[in-house]
Parts: C-alpha cells; structure tokens; sequence
C-alpha cells in the first residue's frame, strides 16, 4: 500500500510475488495464495501481477455476495528492490490499547490517507477467514461464518463478554463458548470514543457497512495507481 503523504510506500506493482515481501510478518501464510495463482498468471500472461492479485481479493469478496468496483491497468515492478520496509501492516497488538490504538491510526491508515470511520470499515473484513497460528500466531475466527461477509463482526464485538484467553499463544480474547476470538487491535475499536461509535453503526446497518466497505475497499486498492480503466470482467 501507498502512504499519501510520502514516506515511501508500494506501488500496486504486485511485489508480493518476491521473497522478500513475503518473509514480512504480516504476509505470513500468503506464499499460498501466491502459488495459487501462478498458473492463472502463466494463462493469461498479458494481465499483471497487481491486477491479477487484487481482481482475486475483489472476486473472493464477491463470492461472499459484496459488490466491488474494481479497474485494470496496474504495472508490475520488475524487481524486488521495490519491496517496501517490513512493519507497515496493521499490527494487532502493540503492548498497550492507547500504543495499539496510536499504531493502528498514525503509522498505517492515517499515513495511507484513511479516516477513522474508513479504518472501521476495513476491520469488518475480520468477518472473513480466522487466524491460524502456524501464520500469526493467534487461533480462530472471528466470528461463526467465516466464509460470508456479514456485518455479524461488529455486533458480536460489541455485544458479547470478551475475556483473555488462557494458553501459551500471544494475547487474544474468547468468547464465552471458546469457538470465537478478537485481537487486542479488535477489542481497542470498542474502547476508543471515536471508533466505538461507527462500530455501533456498522452494528445496526449490514447496508451502510457494506457500501463504505466497497467503497473503502477499492480505494485501498487502487493507492499508488494511476491510469486505471474500467473492464468487463
């Protein structure tokens, strides 16, 4: 992702497809994802790495029944001398609530030219997938549908006891049942003024998450580009 303000950044070139984007902490488990689609690559070798990434998030989304806006025309950087500096992704828990909380606005949305209320909307994407140890260290889901994309992620973070779950892994929190987590960059949303509000609203309105995550979505993935056309796909 590219910072708006400066400060270095990537360039929607498709650099995870290098080692040394890969070996970054947040990316762990990716090289997966990347080798699943190395063979659409080889079929269709006039699409870049970039497009073909981020057509495949947009695709998986909408598997889940969201409707994204996507465009084409990202150009591939050749090598992995563009691969940015590791530490730029969100981390899920920085020691403290207000140092996580500081992390997650300053240093990586903030940066990148999102807003509180866009920041609340991208974490709803925890709706999907769970976290596995082998790759973050942290256990489970979020939330008991992990294949559809709900807005369930904020009206069980809101509304269900979260306590500190008791093992040898990184901090995290369970549900009463012990079958759902959140991490501490999850439970903060909930403790900060600013955020707690629209998690509240996203909460209320499947609808309006929906749209400001589509919306917020593809900004995400269009930063750093220019010169994107719209396609039939």
């Amino acid at each position: 992702t590219l910072p708006a303000v400066g400060r270095g950044g990537g360039r929607g070139g498709g650099t995870i497809r290098f080692k040394e984007e890969l070996a970054h902490g947040g990316n762990a488990g990716l090289d997966k994802m990347v080798a699943t689609l190395e063979p659409v690559k080889q079929k269709f070798p006039e699409v870049s790495y970039a497009d073909l990434y981020t057509l495949a998030g947009v695709t998986a989304l909408e598997a889940s029944g969201l409707k994204v806006s996507w465009r084409a025309g990202r150009v591939d950087e050749k090598s992995p001398d563009a691969v940015t500096p590791d530490g730029r992704l969100p981390a899920a828990d920085k020691g403290s609530p207000d140092a996580t909380l500081k992390a997650l606005r300053m240093d990586v949305f903030y940066r990148m030219g999102f807003d509180d209320r866009e920041i609340v909307a991208l974490s709803g994407a925890h709706a999907l997938g769970r976290c596995h140890p082998d790759a973050s260290g942290y256990s489970g889901p979020w939330t008991p549908t992990p294949t559809i994309l709900t807005n369930s992620y904020y009206s069980l973070l809101l509304n269900l006891p979260w306590t500190l779950k008791e093992w040898d892994g990184p901090m995290q929190f369970e549900d009463p049942s012990g079958k759902l987590m959140m991490l501490p960059s999850d439970i903060a949303l909930i403790q900060d003024k600013k955020f707690r509000p629209y998690v509240k609203e996203y909460s209320k309105d499947q609808q309006l998450f929906f749209k400001d995550f589509a919306a917020t979505f593809q900004k995400l993935e269009e930063l750093g580009t220019k010169n994107l056309k719209a396609v039939d796909v």
